[in-house]
């Protein structure tokens, strides 16, 4: 999207991550707003209270439901070298929510953890009898050792198979068999009103069951972009008031039958805990995700290639025909702003100033409809797009392309240097060198969550002095070092108060 639109994307964070209890539940959610400005609903509680309704043939169903899903949800326990990188996290997190404690909350985030101790704990939920648990990006996020407790209190160590932090979403392996497991469930089939459940381990609580409802569908609630962690957000939330709190994040959220509809993310709080809006990754949308880990090693991802407005948000649309002095109406469906590079759309015959209603026959309303309507499809895939251009209806096939204008899938053998490491680079320029006394160097941008350049503390503006002995001064000095490259990666490098770190990774 070039940078005037940019300008545009409200600054509203609606939500904090449920990423942990008890260590980690102060780290993810101890930090409520003071100012009242983060809610993004209604402030009064969903109304779960239905006239005439049969409780005793409900409450059946919730028996049957729980007694399914309670054996298939599991505790991860997240271990963490203790860098400086954590408090840096948790400056981002106080930044955006406030620290309730005062500050103190802080202090006590820069205080040392035991090593035998977890630096946080959430959900995960079986998926097959072999032992692949999908559960949250976040909550395995900077791990260097994951331990998985089954409902039966039994243990394992397990192996991160991938994460896509774009949805949220990550895949689990321990080696174990005959597991009980839960059946994903077609996730465009619910109901608004719908009764579900949400199991997860909240507070410490493990094999914890609450109840409620649907409350809404396709909710973008801009939590996973605001954060600065996922450079292609797909948000398309099923909110729901069966209460979640911290440590329910990748537990389950299923329906009467048992069944998976949703992995629990986040929620929308002023206080860091339930409040009665809850929202989890349709099913969808994580199965697909998963798939795309197991089948290929890496997320498949297909763009439509089409720079765009939402003219369901009325603040954004303001802004938008204030800026470029137009006159847009605040409706429904997304107004076409420009393309891409290599852009399928473009291709395909959509014109600036086009309104896309319809892919594949669903309704596009708003961003987070068009999200997952794309989101979920592959590089390579067809769609059919309707469109609205003068007031005329129009239906164009569109083949879906990757981010380099590929329309075939990808494994990591097929990925750049920057792309297997997770992160691009700068030069330094020379008065930047001298000053600091430094003879070579470039700095680190777009890193991202889970990389390896990110598991041993690099972030944004770091500056790379050396890898693997080496001075590097261009992206293509660290694409030269690793290209073809096999075996332990040695990284040189300077935080951003001037410290001098050399760590490693195992190049992937």
């Amino acid at each position: 999207m070039k940078s005037t639109l940019k300008k545009l994307l409200p600054f509203a964070v609606v939500g904090v991550l449920s990423g942990a209890t008890t260590v980690g539940a102060l780290q993810y959610f101890g930090h409520g707003s003071n100012n009242g400005d983060q809610s993004y609903f209604t402030t009064a509680a969903p109304n779960t209270s239905f006239a005439g309704m049969n409780t005793g043939a409900v409450g059946d169903d919730f028996v049957k439901a729980a007694k399914t899903t309670v054996p298939a949800v599991v505790t991860i326990k997240n271990y963490q070298s203790r860098t400086s990188s954590r408090a840096s996290e948790q400056d981002l997190f106080d930044f955006f929510f406030g620290d309730p404690f005062g500050g103190r909350g802080q202090q006590r985030q820069k205080q040392q953890v035991p090593d035998n101790m977890p630096s946080g704990m959430g959900s995960g939920v079986i998926i097959s009898p072999d032992g692949y648990i999908i559960s949250n990006n976040h909550v395995v996020a900077g791990a260097n050792k994951l331990e998985v407790v089954l409902s039966n209190k039994k243990s394992y160590i397990a192996t991160l198979v991938g994460t896509d932090p774009n949805t949220d979403i990550s895949l689990l392996k321990i080696e174990e068999k005959g597991l009980p497991y839960l059946n994903f469930a077609n996730s465009d089939n619910i109901d608004v009103g719908q009764w579900v459940l949400a199991v997860g381990n909240p507070l410490g609580l493990n094999s914890t069951v609450t109840a409620g409802i649907v409350s809404a569908k396709g909710r973008g609630i801009g939590i996973l972009g605001s954060q600065g962690k996922a450079a292609n957000p797909i948000e398309s939330f099923i909110q729901t008031d069966a209460a979640i709190n911290p440590g329910n994040s990748g537990g389950a959220l299923v329906n009467t039958n048992g069944e998976l509809i949703g992995i629990n993310s986040a929620i929308q709080s002023t206080t860091g805990y339930y409040q009665g809006y809850g929202f989890a990754v349709p099913s969808n949308l994580a199965r697909k995700i998963v798939e795309d880990i197991k089948k290929f090693g890496i997320v498949q991802r297909g763009f439509l290639g089409v720079q765009s407005l939402d003219l369901s948000n009325d603040q954004l649309v303001a802004s938008y025909n204030k800026q470029f002095k137009t006159n847009l109406k605040v409706g429904s469906g997304i107004y076409v702003t420009g393309f891409g590079e290599n852009s399928g759309a473009e291709d395909a015959g959509l014109k600036k100033g086009d309104v896309i209603t319809k892919v594949d026959n669903y309704d596009i309303t708003d961003f987070a409809d068009l999200s997952m309507s794309i989101g979920s499809k592959r590089p390579g895939d067809k769609v059919q797009v309707t469109y609205s251009r003068n007031g005329k209806e129009g239906t164009t096939t569109v083949t879906l392309r990757d981010q380099k204008g590929g329309t075939s899938t990808r494994t990591k053998a097929d990925l750049t240097v920057t792309e297997k490491i997770g992160a691009e680079f700068d030069p330094l320029t020379e008065r930047f060198k001298t000053e600091y006394g430094l003879n070579s160097g470039v700095v680190a941008k777009n890193v991202s969550e889970g990389s390896e350049m990110a598991k041993i503390g690099i972030v944004d503006n770091y500056i790379i002095i050396e890898v693997n002995g080496k001075p590097v001064n261009s992206q293509k000095d660290v694409e030269k070092i690793l290209e073809k490259y096999q075996g332990n990666v040695q990284v040189k490098f300077v935080d951003d108060y001037g410290r001098i770190y050399t760590k490693g990774f195992k190049m992937p």
